[in-house]
């Protein structure tokens, strides 16, 4: 079997330790067999009950504390994980098993093929999130956005991300989908003269909210988003939609 990388992965036995570098990964595996998890990044919040060893960030994680937890495997994302903890990990002996879905269609195959790989039970919520995103909001369709993931500097979604296919099956219009980077940086000028319906606003990476965010772009309309429902692939899906849908349906004026 391989990873979403097509990187070889053999477990030798039971899985029964589990640690995850990766918030939705996390959320997905205490979904389907809490018992396993025993290591997890400070940003793994979900479920809010979730009583594992914290072992740093995503992008700078305590090796040394992950290996000591013994995992059978060791979950990680190509994005959220940089790949020189990933190799020192396997360096360490260990087995990692990294994720890499681009789209929500990707991430629902990814999330089927992980959990099989961990000899975890299939989750039913998968099937019901494909059904709840099998059509976008027709009061959202066509609008054009502009999604910021960062300020200092000014950072948006570009083209080839999870985010952005999430919000093209919402029916919205990334205005930045064919941008040649995936996450193109714009200088304060730029970020203030936007020529889109919607400037859209999650809560993380960067913390937007009603007084840090919306007054750099005058009368255009801004959502506040949850960062969660947005970048999260498990399942919180299942909400994810009519959660969205809600906020870029309502948002703020700055002036």
């Amino acid at each position: 079997m391989n990873d979403d990388l097509r990187t070889p992965f053999v477990q030798r036995g039971p899985v029964r330790r589990v640690v995850s570098l990766v918030p939705s990964l996390t959320e997905t595996i205490a979904y389907a067999a809490p018992e396993v998890l025993v290591g997890g990044t400070a940003y793994c919040t979900h479920p809010a009950s979730l009583d594992v060893t914290r072992v740093g960030g995503t992008k700078w994680p305590d090796l040394d504390a992950v290996v000591g937890l013994r995992p059978d495997v060791v979950v990680a994302n190509a994005e959220e994980n940089r790949a020189e903890d990933i190799a020192a990990l396997r360096a360490a002996g260990l087995a990692v098993y990294v994720t890499a879905p681009a789209t929500l269609d990707e991430a629902f195959t990814s999330l089927e093929r992980m959990l099989a790989a961990l000899q975890l039970p299939a989750a039913p919520w998968i099937g019901a999130a494909r059904e709840e995103w099998s059509t976008p909001d027709p009061q959202l369709a066509g609008q054009r956005v502009a999604v910021f993931i960062w300020r200092r500097p000014w950072m948006v979604v570009g083209r080839d991300t999870f985010s952005g296919d999430i919000l093209r099956r919402l029916g919205l219009v990334n205005v930045y989908a064919d941008n040649t980077d995936r996450y193109p940086k714009l200088t304060p000028e730029e970020a203030g003269s936007l020529d889109v319906d919607l400037v859209v606003l999650p809560d993380e990476p960067y913390e937007f909210n009603a007084t840090d965010g919306p007054e750099m772009f005058g009368a255009t309309p801004c959502a506040l988003v949850s960062g969660r429902h947005l970048t999260w692939y498990g399942p919180s899906l299942v909400e994810a939609k009519a959660v969205l849908s809600a906020a870029l349906r309502s948002p703020i004026m700055s002036i």
